[in-house]
């Protein structure tokens, strides 16, 4: 039997979505991680190389994001001893606020799936592309794991049950993302974080998820406009990132709906409701770290729909 191997692509997510702290995620077209696996007569899961990923990422299963997912999913099938060898392609940046090690689970788990047939339905398959996530994050929740996996915008009520609700975006919904080269850890940005809210802050940040979640709905543009403003997160974290409130301003002032950290940062994101503006923000973002001679990456994107998909 010819072991020709199968390859799987997981897109890049956003986190929080501005004003959903670890319960709302977006799928976005690019960039991405790719997976490429195959039998082998060997016993036992293996990474066999990491492309693109500069010595950062340990091929050790139990190290690896990819290697957990799949290794937990094929435990859970009853089939831990196959013989499986797997490469992972990274083409995302490292520490990005953009779902790279989230990418890599679901790209791992769901191409290990396709390999053996699909035993389990691709929904299925969040609880395991969590697990490995978790080992990069320090912290269960499924806002990057679950778009990456199954595309769109999503809700989740609750992260432990996951319990994740997909919503259907407005038509002409665009997302810009500028990524700074730097690196801010997802467990060093949550650790910059208080426990402890006011009352007035818990009651306005609920009204702005609501409101972000009804205008959704509705493709009411003003109110998601209205909407997109995080109180709590973005001013611990914003510290953490180079001109963040002059991107911020300059995102606004070109027609963004909102804009603030994507997931736990460096990268910046802001929605707006054409492509035109878009490209404006996009221009505007770019210019500002030009002028500070800081490098960066710009990614413009409808929401992604699909998910990780097999090629």
């Amino acid at each position: 039997m010819k072991n020709s191997g199968i390859k799987v692509f997981a897109p890049a997510s956003v986190g929080n979505v501005i004003v959903g702290f670890d319960i709302m995620g977006l799928a976005i077209n690019q960039p991405g991680d790719e997976v490429i696996v195959k039998f082998s007569k060997e016993p036992g899961l293996k990474i066999t190389q990491v492309i693109g990923a500069k010595g950062k990422i340990p091929k050790e299963i139990e190290k690896n994001t990819a290697g957990v997912a799949a290794k937990r999913f094929l435990e859970f099938i009853g089939e831990g001893d196959r013989g499986i060898e797997m490469e992972i392609i990274k083409k995302m940046p490292f520490a990005s606020g953009l779902g790279s090690s989230a990418a890599s689970a679901v790209a791992g788990v769901m191409a290990v799936n396709e390999l053996l047939k699909r035993p389990l339905q691709k929904r299925e398959l969040l609880q395991f592309a969590v697990e490995g996530e978790k080992i990069a994050s320090s912290a269960l929740h499924a806002d990057n794991v679950a778009p990456s996996l199954l595309g769109g915008i999503i809700f989740i009520r609750n992260n432990k049950e996951l319990d994740v609700h997909r919503i259907i975006a407005p038509q002409g919904l665009y997302v810009t993302v500028i990524h700074p080269k730097i690196e801010i850890k997802t467990s060093d940005s949550r650790g910059v974080l208080s426990k402890n809210i006011t009352l007035q802050q818990h009651i306005e940040q609920s009204g702005n998820l609501g409101g972000f979640l009804i205008g959704l709905y509705n493709s009411d543009f003003d109110l998601i406009k209205r909407s997109l403003k995080d109180i709590i997160i973005e001013p611990q974290r914003s510290k953490l990132i180079p001109h963040f409130k002059t991107i911020q301003d300059a995102a606004i002032s070109n027609g963004a709906l909102g804009c603030s950290i994507s997931g736990a940062g460096p990268s910046i994101v802001a929605l707006s409701s054409n492509s035109f503006i878009a490209e404006n923000i996009a221009n505007s973002m770019k210019k500002i770290y030009t002028d500070n001679n800081i490098e960066s990456q710009v990614f413009i994107s409808t929401i992604n729909n699909q998910g990780a998909y097999k090629f």
